[in-house]
């Protein structure tokens, strides 16, 4: 990444609150301010309930701030984020389609024909390593596959924005290292900003070029912003190996670990 590139999201003073059945205003974020270049990777990490997925749904443009502003590409988002597309740890696919149909139905949703969209799903289904299986139902397939699928439905629109939720945590760990070699493979042929939640922070480091640490809620801010100086092409199965790996680990985990600790003890006061 240069200093130079434009910025793909900007989240400026924003703050969300919502009000719980009893009236009491709860804050999720307060006063984040972060830039995200065009074609940045950046991994969002922090405790449990510190507002993570909230500051996705923003910036995806599925719900408003309450203070602030979400520009996307130097515009202020207003409604749905159109340049952005999601990857969450629930499946996509709906189960009554094929892969090629489930993969296909975004361009069809644009206004492409049958056979130009079936054309080009073909293309993203055989470099998600998927040839082969364009006519089977989800159901058919193993986790890791559907998941292949989800990425494929998203990557076929050629998103501006990528933004995934936990997107592999619920696979075994073999098939995911296989996938976030296959996502990061994906990415670096495209110029997609990324924007990834996940709560383990050796997946955060493997797969970006930045780290984002957010402190426990309520009122979550944003604690750490850390460059990964980590070479590319990554294998992420290896580039925990590397010296340099360890020592940012170590590094963004002592900001990390103090914000755990923090959400943990919140917890117990209130189940004590």
């Amino acid at each position: 990444m240069t200093q130079t590139a434009p910025d793909m999201i900007e989240l400026k003073g924003i703050t969300k609150e919502y009000v719980k059945p009893s009236g009491e205003v709860h804050t999720v974020l307060r006063d984040i301010n972060l830039r995200i270049p065009k074609g940045e990777f950046t991994s969002i990490v922090g405790p449990t309930g510190c507002g993570k997925s909230t500051a996705l749904n923003l910036i995806a443009g599925f719900e408003p701030p309450t203070e602030g502003e979400v520009y996307i590409s130097e515009q202020r988002l207003d409604g749905i984020n159109q340049r952005a597309a999601c990857v969450f740890q629930t499946e996509n696919a709906f189960p009554w389609k094929t892969v090629i149909d489930n993969v296909s139905l975004g361009l069809r949703l644009r206004g492409i024909s049958k056979a130009d969209a079936y054309d080009e799903a073909r293309k993203w289904i055989t470099r998600v390593g998927l040839k082969g299986f364009e006519g089977h139902y989800p159901s058919q397939l193993s986790g890791g596959m559907r998941k292949r699928v989800s990425l494929a439905q998203c990557l076929i629109v050629q998103p501006e924005i990528l933004l995934m939720d936990e997107s592999f945590s619920a696979l075994d760990v073999h098939t995911r290292q296989l996938m976030e070699d296959e996502l990061l493979r994906i990415w670096e042929e495209t110029s997609a900003s990324v924007f990834f939640i996940t709560h383990d922070l050796e997946e955060a480091i493997a797969l970006s070029d930045r780290v984002i640490v957010l402190t426990a809620g309520p009122g979550a801010t944003i604690k750490g912003d850390y460059q990964i100086d980590l070479p590319r092409p990554r294998n992420v199965a290896e580039i925990s190996f590397d010296p340099a790996f360890m020592r940012i680990h170590q590094q963004i985990w002592k900001d990390l670990k103090d914000e755990v600790m923090i959400s943990y003890e919140n917890a117990n006061k209130f189940t004590s």
